[in-house]
């Protein structure tokens, strides 16, 4: 089982830039970035596979928005820079235990069974 927190979320100006942390307690082998906005879909932001450490982004984030990781490993980071208001969601880590087969869709919330509670994050013009 895993449990996720995540954290770092705030307010901030358009073209500013926050660091969002999600400690995770037990083994995952993906990692993902979502968001939702109030009256939105949940959105796909980006991914990072534990044994290869690829990562994937979105193209509403890439090139703004990096994933890394830390804390020996197991904790990942999203630093979001050059932020824009349409940034403003929840956002929330997500991650699967089990090794994605041939097909798994890394952007897909189904492919992830472990979620955090999310942390808020607005972006003011």
């Amino acid at each position: 089982q895993v449990q996720l927190v995540e954290s770092g979320g705030g307010l901030v100006q358009v073209g500013g830039s926050l660091r969002l942390s999600c400690v995770a307690s037990g083994s995952w082998y993906a990692m993902g970035w979502f968001r939702q906005a109030p009256g939105k879909e949940r959105e796909y932001v980006g991914s990072i596979r534990g044994r290869t450490n690829v990562i994937e982004y979105s193209d509403s984030v890439k090139g703004r928005f990096v994933i890394s990781r830390g804390g020996a490993g197991n904790n990942v980071f999203l630093q979001m820079n050059s932020l824009k208001a349409e940034d403003t969601a929840v956002y929330h880590c997500a991650a699967s235990e089990r090794v994605f087969i041939v097909g798994t869709d890394p952007s897909s919330a189904r492919s992830y069974r472990y979620w955090g509670q999310g942390t808020q994050v607005t972006v003011s013009s």
